[in-house]
């Protein structure tokens, strides 16, 4: 199984690529893939989503992943804030969506209690957590693709508590653990 997480964000959007490897013995979790899209600041909020779209479009076809997660969106007190970050959500699902890749949302308390076991984790232990999962010598660079990464653990965590309890996937999400979308393999 393969996931694509997204961190979105109004100046960099974070990505990263999560696989699930499974023996008879062990399930591991493996880091393909991270990084991050900055935004030129001088561009115009059309360009600068063009550009999140274009670059997410090129690393979902370049990494096949067989879900995609997304932080689902926060309320915040400043509401110009908000509007801009929802525009680049709307992208980033646009992206996957058009590739016909199943999404998957979740709440930043459920990705930080997955990943941490306590679901008001500061971000330096998110990312402390992030490399231990997933074996990195250091901790991911930039932060933003550390919590994507974290994204894409909590989405392998969420499918493989559903699978144990003989539960269907979440209307939107992955298909049953073990699956996987053709021509996927890199």
């Amino acid at each position: 199984m393969r996931v694509f997480g997204i961190d979105c964000g109004t100046e960099i959007t974070g990505f990263g690529v999560v696989d699930l490897e499974e023996t008879a013995r062990e399930s591991r979790l493996v880091s393909k893939a991270m990084g991050a899209i900055r935004q030129l600041k001088t561009a115009s909020t059309a360009a600068r989503l063009d550009h999140v779209f274009r670059e997410l479009t090129a690393e979902l076809e370049r990494w096949q992943p067989d879900a995609v997660a997304i932080e689902e969106v926060f309320y915040s007190v400043n509401a110009k804030s908000a509007l801009k970050l929802g525009q680049v959500r709307g992208v980033a699902l646009l992206a996957a969506a058009r590739q016909g890749i199943p999404i998957a949302e979740y709440a930043p308390l459920k990705i930080k209690s997955s990943v941490v076991g306590y679901g008001m984790a500061k971000k330096e232990q998110v990312q402390f957590m992030v490399a231990r999962l997933l074996r990195l010598d250091e901790i991911p660079q930039p932060a933003d693709a550390a919590d994507a990464l974290a994204i894409a653990i909590c989405h392998i965590h969420t499918a493989q508590t559903l699978a144990v309890q003989g539960l269907a996937p979440m209307a939107n999400t992955l298909p049953p653990v073990g699956a996987n979308r053709a021509g996927a393999g890199q």
